[in-house]
């Protein structure tokens, strides 16, 4: 990897704060100083930019911004979209469980029914709350340190030439509800009708490499995309419709784009673990290197 890239694996996982997103912006206009910071009315997003969206032959974007820390992991089964979302609903049930608690313990205090819920409800929206605004997960290797990094080897093995036929992107607020790309993708409304974007979410755990075309791209890229990979042989690519497969990221902002994400395979068929825990720690290297060589290859039959 390159040296910048070791530097924010090494020192700047955490981008959390406002604070700890500042520090990282000015570390990359210290290697990239013609980047521009692109923000929201509000300036709550802050999107960071290299490359010109309006005469890029396509976009390449990760989120930078990192989640809260969590004891249990966020799981993700793509080709199983039932588990997935029971498993949100699983996670839900201790939260109700202790709202609940909450609740019985302040009606007893009190002897009033009304306190009772009133304490529930607050305890279910306070978890709710550090879930998204506690403390920072201090490794965020592949959610999203992966992608970001993903993007800075891409520019990294670009000519100067390369570098400026295509648009990176990092976004922020992916984590709170893909605020960063929706940003960017209404102030670019126009040019982002038709123009690809590629979105680079936790690459670099799990030895199942998945590009995921939506109904646009599919048509266009699959083909390119199995070419452009076809020499691996120590990793296993994927390339997947949309249909049929679970994964939200920053890619859904825009009406034509390939999300790209590792998985691990079980039994029960692939999956994602460890993300937003202490435990996100696995960087696989050889995936970052197989993404980059095979994008590079893919860029140039658009």
């Amino acid at each position: 990897m390159t040296p910048l890239s070791e530097e924010i694996l090494e020192k700047y996982q955490i981008r959390k704060t406002r604070k700890q997103k500042t520090a990282f912006i000015e570390l990359m206009r210290a290697h990239f100083p013609n980047l521009k910071v692109e923000d929201d009315a509000l300036g709550y997003s802050r999107n960071i930019v290299i490359g010109n969206p309006d005469t890029a032959k396509a976009v390449l974007g990760a989120h930078y911004d990192t989640c809260a820390v969590m004891p249990i992991p966020n799981f993700i089964m793509p080709k199983s979209v039932l588990i997935s979302v029971l498993y949100a609903f699983v996670l839900v049930i201790p939260m109700l469980l202790i709202g609940s608690a909450v609740g019985n313990f302040a009606e007893f205090v009190f002897k009033d029914s009304g306190t009772g819920a009133l304490f529930n409800l607050l305890t279910y929206w306070g978890i709710l709350f550090l879930m998204m605004f506690g403390p920072a997960n201090k490794h965020t290797v592949n959610d999203n340190t992966s992608g970001v990094i993903t993007l800075i080897e891409l520019m990294n093995a670009m000519t100067d030439e390369e570098r400026a036929q295509y648009c990176f992107v990092f976004f922020d607020n992916e984590e709170k509800g893909l605020f960063g790309s929706s940003t960017f993708a209404k102030e670019h409304k126009k040019v982002m009708k038709d123009k690809l974007l590629i979105n680079f979410d936790c690459v670099s755990d799990g030895d199942y490499l998945m590009l995921i075309p939506n109904k646009r791209s599919f048509p266009e890229h699959a083909e390119n995309l199995e070419e452009a990979f076809a020499g691996v042989y120590d990793k296993t690519v994927l390339i997947e419709s949309e249909k049929g497969v679970y994964y939200p990221s920053d890619q859904k902002s825009f009406k034509k784009n390939i999300g790209v994400a590792s998985f691990k395979k079980s039994k029960l068929g692939l999956y994602m673990d460890r993300i937003h825990t202490p435990r996100d720690t696995v960087m696989d290297e050889r995936n970052i290197a197989v993404l980059t060589e095979g994008i590079i290859k893919f860029l140039k039959t658009i």
